[in-house]
């Protein structure tokens, strides 16, 4: 789950790394008393998950609060790289001396944590690697062992920091540590880390990675979740428990297993290219389980996608026998009649594997309204692809 700024901040506080003051304003009258309370001339900065703020006109100065206020009300609702700015940060202006940049990220081909300083930061940091790889340090950081104290000074130092900070920035390398290591975090940013008039080095943006799969130990991250930035079907299967994405296509698509489903949208989309360019409309996988109350909850999720003109439940039976499976859709189907739900959108069934025969025979006795099986994935993503252009 990537971060909006001002909750990338928020973190950073809790761990002590220094941040400005600042507040987040979601209106211009919001934002007006933000720089009231902060004092002086303030930065509206743009919330969106994308880089590019500042060259839209997503970042501003202004004088005081009532500049604020009209900068304000110029950069909400603003479209940034196809995201609506709902919400502003207002956080105080600095004299910035120097830019730096620093961060930490999981490193996946080498099974650790890499650590990555430059002294040239306010930057694209991709361009930087790309043009002066010298300039941007990089450490492995062990898991287990964590960063310690000298080898956050000897980043510094190799960065080629001035070396009166070393001592400030390697004091801000191991809180940014904490913030990666606690927070359960793939990625931690600071750019720019800025040397101010003053003297003093304070993180002027941030930005945030958080792992979803540590959610269950970290129940405080789900105050991150960005609701009117998501996806409302993705929002309400989120609340079911279930992993599903939002597509651009009309074939609604189930099944049990991440592997599985991936390759049913290869299918679906091979598919489609003869019925007018019919795309999978979703990754929807229910697991192993596919129990009548998780394949009720995913076919509600799915037909409540306007866009989605059949449905597609692409089974394979193993620990998990297809005639359950198959009287798991039985019981889903009356789940959502009783729940007022209408079943209007034609539903294709393949299952195979374990008692594949079985299952398929309970369906057809069932002789539900709309649902047809198919005996293979190509047929049954040929059927709901078929089914879908003509609905178009």
């Amino acid at each position: 789950m990537d971060l909006l700024e001002h909750q990338a901040q928020e973190l950073f506080a809790k761990h002590g790394v220094p941040v400005s003051r600042n507040h987040v304003a979601t209106t211009p009258d919001e934002a007006y008393a933000a720089a009231a309370e902060i004092g002086g001339r303030v930065v509206v900065k743009a919330q969106v998950k994308t880089g590019g703020r500042g060259k839209a006109g997503g970042v501003r100065l202004a004088d005081g609060p009532d500049a604020a206020c009209e900068v304000a009300a110029a950069i909400l609702g603003m479209d940034i790289k196809g995201h609506t700015v709902h919400k502003v940060l207002v956080t105080e202006a600095s004299e910035i001396v120097d830019e730096y940049y620093a961060s930490f990220l999981l490193d996946r081909s080498n099974r650790a944590f890499l650590a990555l300083v430059s002294a040239e930061g306010g930057v694209d940091i991709e361009r930087v690697a790309a043009e002066k790889a010298d300039a941007l340090v990089r450490l492995q950081v062990d898991p287990a062992g964590g960063l310690d104290r000298d080898s956050a000074l000897r980043l510094a130092a190799d960065a080629g920091l001035p070396e009166d900070l070393h001592g400030d920035v390697a004091e801000i390398l191991l809180r940014l540590w904490d913030v990666f290591r606690k927070e359960d975090a793939t990625l931690v940013e600071i750019n720019p880390l800025a040397r101010l008039a003053d003297g003093t080095v304070r993180a002027l943006d941030g930005k945030v990675t958080l792992d979803d799969s540590a959610r269950f130990r970290q129940p405080g991250h789900s105050q991150f979740v960005d609701v009117s930035a998501t996806d409302p079907l993705e929002v309400r299967a989120a609340e079911k428990h279930l992993n599903y994405v939002k597509l651009d296509g009309e074939v609604g698509v189930i099944g049990n297993g991440a592997g599985l489903v991936m390759s049913t949208l290869d299918v679906v989309a091979y598919a489609g290219e003869q019925y007018g360019g019919v795309k999978p409309a979703n990754f929807l996988d229910i697991g192993g389980g596919a129990s009548a109350e998780v394949m009720a909850n995913g076919l509600e999720i799915i037909l409540g996608d306007p866009d989605v003109r059949s449905v597609l439940v692409n089974v394979f039976g193993g620990i998990t026998a297809c005639d359950a499976v198959a009287n798991g859709i039985v019981r889903a189907v009356e789940l959502l009649t009783s729940r007022g739900e209408t079943i209007s959108k034609p539903l294709v069934v393949r299952l195979d594997g374990n008692n594949a025969a079985e299952g398929r025979r309970i369906l057809a006795e069932a002789a539900l309204d709309g649902v047809r099986t198919e005996d293979t994935m190509d047929g049954a993503a040929r059927l709901a692809a078929e089914l879908a252009g003509k609905g178009a």
